[in-house]
C-alpha cells in the first residue's frame, strides 16, 4: 500500500515527540531531520523535501509551540497542514462546460500508466453524474487499446466511437465530436496514443488535436509506482502541451507516494483522482487532507464512510444486525457480511482508513485473498440446510465439506470455530452494522470490528 513505509516512519518520529512533556529547539530540528530522510526515503524531491521542512522549522520554533501544553500535538498539527499544503489544500473536481454544452477531455500519458482503463474509469464517474459521455478511440498504434476501451466502455453502458487504426487521430477525434452532436451526448473522452517515453512524435500528435479542436480539459495520468519519475513526465507534459489535471494510478502498489507529495508542488496542476486498484470502480477523489491523514496515521473516516455507503445496503445492513443481536447469524449471513467487505476495498483498505489501526495491525496479519477464497469454498461446500443452521455440523458432515472444498478437517474446524468466535463478538457490539443512520450516529464502521479482528 503507498505511503505504508513513509507512514510508520512519520508515526514513530511523533510517538516519541507526544512523549515528551516539554520540547526545546533542539528536538524539534532533531525530529524533523528524521522527517527529512523519512521523505526522501520515499522518493520526495529534494527541493520540495527542503521547502516543506524550512515552512515546518519556521512554524515549528515558535512560543506557541514551544509553550504549549502539549506541544508535540502542534508539531504534528503543523506537519499534517503543511501537507494539505504541499498536496494542493482544496479538491479539485474535472471542470465541466455548462448545461448540454460539450465538454472535451483528452487524456494524456505514457504506454502502460493505465490511460486506456482510467478513461474508462472517468466516464463511468461522470455517468453517475448525470452526464452523457462518448469514450472516442484514438490511439491508432496499439489495436488492443480500441478493444481494451470497448469492452470496458460495454462494462461501464458507455458508448465507445471508433474508425479503427486507419485514419489520424484528430480526424477521429473531430468525427467523434460530430457523433456526440447528432447523439445528444455531452462529454467525449479521446484516449489518446501513449508512448514507452516522451518523443517529439507523441507530443506533435496531441498538440494537433488541441489546436484542431476544442479541448476544454487535458487530463494526464501517470504511474505513481515510477516515483520522480512520474514527476518529471509531469513537468514535461505540462510545458509542453499544457495540462489540466493529474490522475495517479497504481496508488494502491508497491510504491513509495513520494510523486502524490511531489507532483502539484512541481507542476502546480491539482491531482483529481487516484487509481486504487484494476476494477472499473477503483477510481478515488484525491483529497489532500483526507490523505495527509493517512499518511500520519490519523485515518480517514469519511472516505471509508463513503465507500461503506457505497458498499453497503442500508435494508441488508439493519436486517444482519437484528440477526446478530438474536443469535441468528448464520453461515450465508457471513457471506454477505464478507462480500460488503470485499466491496469497500478489502480489509487492508479499511484498516487503513480506521484512526490508529493501520498502525497497530500489520498487513500479514490480516486474511489474504486466498484464506477468504477457501473459506467461501467451505461454505459453498455446505448444504443450505447446514449454512442456516450452524449447530447440525458434525464430524461427518465436516469430513463431507473438507473433501468439497478442496479443504482438510483441521481448516473446517478452524474456521467453524472462528465463525463462532465472530458471532459472539459480533453480538457484543450494537450497531455495528446498523446501515447509513448508524454510521452517522457513531456505530457502523466506526465500530466495525471493536478493535479486533472477526477471523
Amino acid at each position: 500500500m503507498a505511503f505504508e513505509s513513509l507512514s510508520d516512519k512519520l508515526q514513530n518520529i511523533f510517538k516519541n515527540l507526544k512523549s515528551k512533556g516539554r520540547l526545546s529547539e533542539a528536538d524539534v530540528k532533531a525530529s524533523l531531520k528524521e522527517v527529512k530522510m523519512a521523505l526522501l526515503e520515499a522518493d520526495v524531491s529534494f527541493k520540495i523535501v527542503k521547502q516543506f521542512i524550512n515552512s515546518v522549522t519556521e512554524r515549528s520554533i515558535g512560543q506557541d509551540v514551544m509553550n504549549s501544553l502539549t506541544p508535540g500535538q502542534m508539531v504534528i498539527k503543523i506537519v499534517n497542514e503543511e501537507l494539505v499544503s504541499l498536496m494542493g489544500s482544496e479538491t479539485t473536481e474535472i471542470a465541466m462546460k455548462p448545461g448540454n454544452e460539450i465538454t472535451v477531455i483528452m487524456m494524456a500519458g505514457l504506454q502502460g500508466a493505465g490511460k486506456t482503463t482510467t478513461a474508462a474509469k472517468i466516464a463511468g464517474k461522470l455517468k453517475a453524474m448525470g452526464r452523457k459521455p462518448l469514450l472516442t478511440a484514438c490511439d491508432i498504434y496499439r489495436p488492443a487499446a480500441i478493444e481494451q476501451l470497448q469492452i470496458n466502455g460495454k462494462k461501464q453502458d458507455v458508448e465507445v466511437f471508433s474508425m479503427g487504426t486507419g485514419h489520424k487521430p484528430v480526424n477521429i477525434a473531430k468525427a467523434s465530436i460530430e457523433y456526440a452532436i447528432k447523439n445528444d451526448l455531452n462529454v467525449v473522452i479521446i484516449d489518446t496514443a501513449g508512448r514507452l517515453h516522451i518523443d517529439e512524435e507523441m507530443m506533435a500528435e496531441l498538440i494537433e488535436i488541441k489546436e484542431n479542436i476544442d479541448v476544454f480539459q487535458t487530463i494526464l495520468v501517470v504511474d505513481a509506482m515510477t516515483g520522480q519519475d512520474a514527476v518529471n513526465v509531469s513537468g514535461m507534459f505540462n510545458e509542453k502541451i499544457g495540462i489540466d489535471g493529474i490522475i495517479l494510478t497504481k496508488l494502491d502498489g508497491d510504491t513509495r507516494g513520494g510523486a502524490a507529495l511531489s507532483i502539484k508542488a512541481v507542476t502546480g496542476k491539482p491531482i483529481l483522482y487516484i487509481g486504487m486498484g484494476e476494477k472499473l470502480s477503483d477510481l478515488e477523489q484525491f483529497y489532500p487532507d483526507r490523505m495527509a491523514s493517512r499518511i500520519l496515521g490519523m485515518g480517514d473516516v469519511l472516505t471509508l464512510i463513503e465507500k461503506a455507503e457505497a458498499a453497503i445496503d442500508e435494508d441488508k445492513a439493519k436486517d444482519l444486525e437484528r440477526k446478530i443481536k438474536k443469535a441468528e447469524f448464520t453461515f450465508d449471513d457471513y457471506l454477505e457480511y464478507m462480500g460488503q467487505i470485499k466491496n469497500m476495498g478489502g480489509l487492508s483498505e479499511i484498516m487503513n482508513m480506521m484512526p490508529g489501526m493501520g498502525s497497530q495491525i500489520r498487513e500479514d496479519q490480516l486474511p489474504d485473498e486466498k484464506a477468504l477464497s477457501k473459506v467461501e469454498a467451505i461454505i459453498f461446500s455446505m448444504t443450505p440446510a447446514e449454512r442456516a443452521n450452524p449447530a447440525l455440523l458434525n464430524p461427518s458432515r465436516k469430513s463431507r465439506i473438507a473433501k468439497g472444498a478442496g479443504a482438510n478437517m483441521a481448516e473446517v474446524n478452524k474456521f467453524v470455530k472462528q465463525f463462532e468466535q465472530a458471532k459472539k463478538m459480533m453480538k457484543m457490539l450494537p450497531g455495528m452494522m446498523g446501515g447509513k443512520s448508524g454510521k452517522r450516529r457513531g456505530g457502523g464502521l466506526g465500530n466495525l470490528f471493536g478493535g479486533k479482528l472477526p477471523f
